[in-house]
């Protein structure tokens, strides 16, 4: 696969190897976007294992890389980690700022059906398929891959995780919203992106999509951590569906749920290292 054009914005040498952060036209949002990228140093120069992070909402490609405490973890071990933007930025389409769970910075991952979202918002697409050509030029080992995310993130990396297995071979989530049909957020995304008919909604939903499963039994394990001091644990994130769907359909998971944690970034640097952990072992490390 042949490497998207890519405009280096700025790079920043951590930990022996570098985190960049570039941008590049997507032809599934149709315009440009913006990720960001950590190589280590070292292990043979690669190829490398490649992790991809999904932000949750009004979060960056920066976050992570900033406040996510991954990269001593990411150098030590040789994985390559990778961030998207949370969604395409700067359309002035009509309420796309108006709102910080919807628009911008909250395109929850999915490939809008309606108008106007439908030309630019279709980051299931970009991760899958533009993301992955960008990446192209990069030490990458495409044969190892894993993906993880919080929050809006967590519920990206749950679906896309799930439904491509054939890129991922390993997922896992920090409080997740895992049944978005149930969660006012969801509700919220996906009656703007995809319209009023809820069927076609169950694709975007990680709850559904292991109920409907064929092989969820022969799936690897997927780790999730969730506070239980998190402000949106009853109303948003729901785990406790995700896990019964996981019990009936024999998907393996290991559900973690942690007094005294709340939604923020302090709950996920607390557990990342465990994550990379996960994906390490997942892909071979």
């Amino acid at each position: 696969m042949m490497g998207a054009v890519l405009e280096t914005l700025s790079e920043h040498r951590c930990f022996g190897g570098m985190v960049g952060f570039y941008q590049h036209w997507s032809d599934a949002c149709q315009c440009d976007m913006r990720f960001s990228a950590f190589v280590p140093a070292g292990h043979n120069t690669g190829p490398f294992p490649v992790l991809t992070y999904l932000a949750g909402l009004t979060c960056t490609e920066e976050t992570v890389m900033i406040k996510g405490g991954a990269l001593k973890a990411a150098a030590e071990r040789g994985l390559m980690l990778v961030s998207p933007d949370t969604s395409p930025r700067g359309l002035t389409l009509p309420g796309e700022d108006n709102d910080w769970d919807f628009g911008s910075g909250a395109g929850f991952y999915l490939d809008a059906t309606q108008p106007p979202w439908a030309i630019h918002y279709n980051m299931a697409s970009y991760v899958t398929r533009d993301l992955q050509k960008a990446l192209a030029d990069f030490p990458g080992d495409p044969d190892r891959q894993g993906i993880f995310g919080h929050s809006m993130g967590g519920h990206g990396a749950l679906t896309i995780g799930f439904k491509h297995p054939e890129i991922f071979k390993s997922i896992s989530a920090l409080a997740p919203i895992t049944a978005p049909m149930q969660s006012p957020w969801g509700q919220k995304a996906f009656s703007n992106y995809l319209g009023p008919d809820r069927d076609s909604w169950r694709a975007y939903d990680a709850t559904e999509i292991v109920k409907a499963s064929k092989n969820a039994a022969t799936r690897p394990e997927i780790l999730i951590d969730q506070g239980l001091k998190d402000q949106f644990l009853e109303s948003e994130l729901c785990p406790h569906l995700f896990e019964q769907a996981c019990v009936e359909a024999g998907q393996r998971l290991n559900l973690r749920r942690h007094e005294g944690y709340d939604h923020g970034y302090y709950f996920i640097s607390t557990f990342m290292d465990d994550h990379l952990k996960h994906h390490a072992n997942c892909l071979g490390i």
